[in-house]
């Protein structure tokens, strides 16, 4: 199975190809849903298709905007862009525009988005019969309606499915809630999220009864869990889906390494089913749910409180260890005497390093990192790659 993972920038992508992404999926300065992360310029787009293709990976561009006629008068230059950087595919999910790729840009290979909401095997066989190579199936499906759909286009299609990540409270992301309230529109990228605020409902009638549960922190009634998949990859193989998508286009490296590499090691079987569990939950995440899988109980994918994690992001390796040392990035301050774990695709990972010493960019001994990204080298017993990271168990 093809483990696809998410890229806000060029960083992330490597980030993602360094942990054990097959494939990758980003955006450029247009036509993505997700207009506030970094996405990639033209030039960025070739260097990106170029590093993917040299580590034998491939990569993915979203144009999966709800596309209105002013959005086509630029469209055959970009396209041009992604034919030239020689890409694997494109995510879309408007039809108009999958309409016009495929009668003009018939060598450009058409993934339907997620937001095209495919929920059944007629609107499968309806984008397998426009010449579609893989459609994303909707996240409202159950695994017996993903073995339906496979069993009606799987000879022609590849199917792909989220497996881990942020979840839509509207279907698969078709919602006007951010446009309305803020003028923000997500259909074009620039969702606010305003599902992810703080919310009071009360019945009209009872004006002193507020029948919504909450937290510490308040009543969060349109906010969903964050899915996750990891234990149930088989079941997902066996209903025909050829590839893993991780949610997270805006999310950190530190995000985009933790669940690249949780999944990675499953699909390996390189570690135990516990021991990944809880590696995902030692990056930012709301509670996890199986989402509609295996037809839960829809009040159990609201949760009613903030993101948690149990550990951070303390520094980023830049460079290979050796003699006993290690150059890295700071990104959480650190000082002589704290214990950091290491986050890696090789052997060394979880193993621990107490830090003994550290020597800025100037060659001098200090007690305590506390500026952020400076250059500076620690102790390390492992053998560490450039891009490993180095983190901190939160109590």
């Amino acid at each position: 199975m093809e483990l696809l993972a998410p890229a806000g920038n060029f960083d992330k992508l490597v980030t993602a190809v360094h942990f054990g992404a097959d494939a990758v999926y980003f955006a450029g300065k247009m036509y993505g849903l997700r207009a506030f992360a970094g996405n990639f310029d033209d030039e960025e787009i070739i260097k990106a298709m170029n590093y993917l293709h040299a580590n034998g990976k491939k990569g993915y561009i979203t144009l999966n905007i709800v596309a209105n006629d002013s959005d086509f008068k630029n469209i055959d230059k970009y396209l041009n862009l992604l034919v030239e950087a020689k890409v694997d595919g494109v995510i879309v999910s408007d039809v108009g525009l999958i309409y016009y790729i495929r009668k003009n840009f018939p060598m450009i290979n058409v993934h339907v988005s997620t937001q095209a909401n495919v929920n059944n095997s007629y609107s499968a066989k309806f984008f397998a019969d426009m010449g579609v190579t893989r459609i994303v199936l909707a996240r409202e499906l159950n695994l017996q309606q993903i073995k339906e759909i496979y069993n009606a286009v799987g000879d022609k299609v590849e199917l792909e499915g989220f497996v881990h990540g942020a979840m839509c409270i509207s279907y698969s992301g078709r919602c006007l809630l951010s446009n309305y309230m803020t003028g923000r529109d997500s259909n074009k990228g620039a969702c606010v999220q305003a599902c992810r605020w703080q919310y009071a409902i009360r019945e009209v009638n009872k004006t002193d009864e507020y029948p919504i549960e909450e937290d510490e922190r308040g009543t969060y009634i349109l906010n969903s869990k964050d899915l996750c998949l990891i234990e149930h990859i088989k079941e997902l193989q066996d209903a025909g889906i050829c590839s893993l998508k991780i949610e997270g286009r805006m999310k950190s490296d530190y995000y985009v390494a933790s669940v690249v590499n949780a999944y990675r090691r499953a699909l390996d079987g390189n570690n135990k089913m516990e021991v990944l569990k809880e590696e995902l939950a030692k990056t930012s995440h709301r509670r996890y749910t199986t989402g509609f899988i295996f037809n839960s109980d829809d009040k159990e994918f609201l949760q009613t409180s903030m993101p948690v994690q149990t550990a951070e992001f303390v520094a980023k390796v830049v460079e290979d260890s050796k003699n006993g040392m290690v150059k890295i990035e700071m990104r959480n301050r650190f000082k002589i005497g704290d214990e950091l774990e290491i986050l890696s695709p090789n052997d060394s990972f979880l193993r621990k390093i107490v830090i003994e010493k550290i020597i800025d960019d100037k060659g001098q001994e200090i007690e305590d990192c506390k500026r952020v990204q400076d250059i500076v080298t620690i102790n390390c017993p492992y053998q560490l790659k450039e891009g490993d990271i180095l983190r901190r168990t939160l109590k």
